[in-house]
């Protein structure tokens, strides 16, 4: 039997949890991120906050001038979890196959469901109307027979709608998507795409797969299918962790050497704390940083032995942080992370894949 998949994705979720727990947040512009006016970045956005041009990953100060009426919130990331939990026990509850993406956003596999008497839509209106009774939070949804086209219909009607892509559509739909909605269609692919004058999905279906390959690699194949609808259905149910790492951003720029590493010598110490809790080590420390004009920076480093230790992990962020850092240029933000990790348990260990 042909695949039926959903894609949910909550509305504005930090924003509209915020909405929820605060009465008076409800119907004014929510913006939540950041930990000032003029340092950090917006996380999400209301509804009512994105008629202002207000969106995530915009910098808070940004979101200032376009929307200084708003309601700037902290986030409340145990919150949002809490209430992630509630979501995800309604997935399984309809289905074991389920791959999250994120806290507010999913992809089920609910084939098993469908049948003459109950379509794959009614499936996905009955765990919207689940979400809402559990959380009194909106979600929207898209239906189709793979991943990529659930995906696209999940946003095609927000908030709180829910689209079916079908054989019937899905030609219309993707002739008429703009490239840069398609999923996979990143700035600087959009960009070139473009300039090579494909604005829609209807101009890409008349490149051929040759020439796709030819402008982008590898990547022209996967336009190629995406143009005409085509794409995997198969869920991603266990997860392997390829990295964990730790950042922060700093109140002000900051250029103090010893300062810095006391912070990198922190999120070492957080690193090695996840990595003891999940039993894993791994055989590539990066050190990120961004500067006071945010222009980010990596650096990262093959180590001798997988590594799990606070010290161990510290001494090649030392490294690496003076590689990096120039003496005369501020930073606002500091990260560690490991990589290519593996199961510790095992003295010859098995490197999982490297991203």
């Amino acid at each position: 039997m042909e695949r039926r998949i959903i894609h949910i994705d909550m509305d504005a979720f930090y924003a509209q949890v915020e909405q929820r727990d605060n009465p008076s947040y409800r119907g004014k512009p929510v913006i939540v991120g950041g930990k000032s006016a003029s340092r950090g970045v917006v996380a999400t956005a209301s509804y009512e906050a994105r008629k202002f041009g207000v969106h995530s990953a915009m910098p808070t100060k940004q979101a200032y001038k376009l929307c200084p009426d708003g309601i700037y919130v902290r986030p409340r990331f145990d919150q949002y979890k809490a209430v992630s939990k509630q979501i995800m026990d309604i997935f399984l509850s309809y289905t074991e196959i389920v791959e999250p993406l994120s806290l507010d956003e999913a992809y089920l596999d609910i084939t098993h469901l469908v049948s003459r008497e109950r379509s794959a839509q009614s499936v996905a209106l009955d765990i919207q109307r689940d979400i809402f009774d559990a959380t009194r939070l909106t979600s929207s949804s898209g239906v189709s027979y793979n991943k990529y086209l659930a995906k696209i219909a999940s946003g095609m009607n927000k908030p709180a709608g829910t689209t079916v892509i079908d054989y019937d559509n899905v030609q219309d739909i993707l002739f008429g998507l703009d490239i840069g909605d398609f999923p996979g269609v990143g700035r600087v692919t959009e960009e070139k795409m473009k300039s090579l004058d494909i604005h829609t999905g209807e101009d890409l279906y008349q490149w051929s797969e040759a020439a796709l390959i030819e402008q982008f690699g590898k990547k022209g194949a996967s336009l190629h299918q995406k143009a005409r609808g085509i794409g995997t259905s198969e869920l991603k149910v266990e997860r392997v962790r390829k990295s964990i790492g730790k950042e922060t951003t700093f109140n002000y720029d900051i250029n103090e050497d010893e300062e810095i590493l006391k912070v990198i010598e922190e999120l070492c110490g957080k690193v090695s704390a996840r990595l003891e809790l999940q039993q894993f080590a791994g055989k590539v420390v990066t050190v990120k940083m961004k500067t006071a004009d945010y222009v980010s920076h990596t650096r990262q480093m093959m180590t001798n032995n997988p590594v799990f230790t606070e010290d161990e992990i510290y001494r090649y962020a030392y490294s690496l942080y003076h590689e990096l850092k120039d003496p005369d240029v501020p930073i606002r933000l500091i990260g560690v992370t490991v990589s290519q990790l593996s199961d510790r348990t095992y003295r010859n260990l098995t490197i999982y894949d490297f991203m």
